[in-house]
């Protein structure tokens, strides 16, 4: 029997996230994989808030983390869903893949132009240059955006 691989999918609820995770099901998944849903809430968000907008925000996270868990088993996936905060969404998803021993990791991409990527920096980027495990980047085929560079 195989080793079970530990398989990072990040998720924002985006249909580029949810792309990439059809597109592991579809072409990569093998029965016995644990599939770890990573999400990582916009901290800045949470830090210039007041306390009822932290309130309404922490309800929010719940509410997409149980959303994430119902598309986990709307799959059939045996694994869970993991929400861990960090300065940076790259950085989160990457302390996930190494907190959940993860073999490799699934982002969705958003197709911004270089430009934008310079400036703003880009999470599939990020994590395509600073992982340790390979990296799928799943561009969303009906989702292209124009190149403004």
């Amino acid at each position: 029997m195989a080793e079970q691989r530990n398989v990072i999918v990040a998720m924002d609820g985006s249909d580029h996230s949810n792309y990439a995770l059809d597109w592991y099901c579809n072409n990569v998944h093998r029965e016995g994989d644990h599939v770890v849903l990573v999400y990582v809430p916009e901290l800045n968000d949470l830090l210039h808030s007041s306390q009822m907008e932290q309130l309404e925000e922490q309800e929010r996270i719940k509410q997409d983390l149980e959303a994430f868990a119902e598309i986990l088993r709307h799959h059939g996936l045996g694994g869970k869903v993991k929400s861990i905060m960090a300065s940076k969404p790259g950085e989160g998803i990457l302390k996930a893949a190494e907190d959940e021993h993860g073999c490799m990791i699934f982002v969705g991409n958003r197709g911004k132009g270089l430009l934008r990527r310079t400036f703003m920096g880009s999470v599939s980027d990020y994590v395509v240059h600073h992982s340790h495990i390979p990296v799928f980047v799943c561009k969303h085929p009906n989702k292209h955006i124009p190149h403004h560079d």
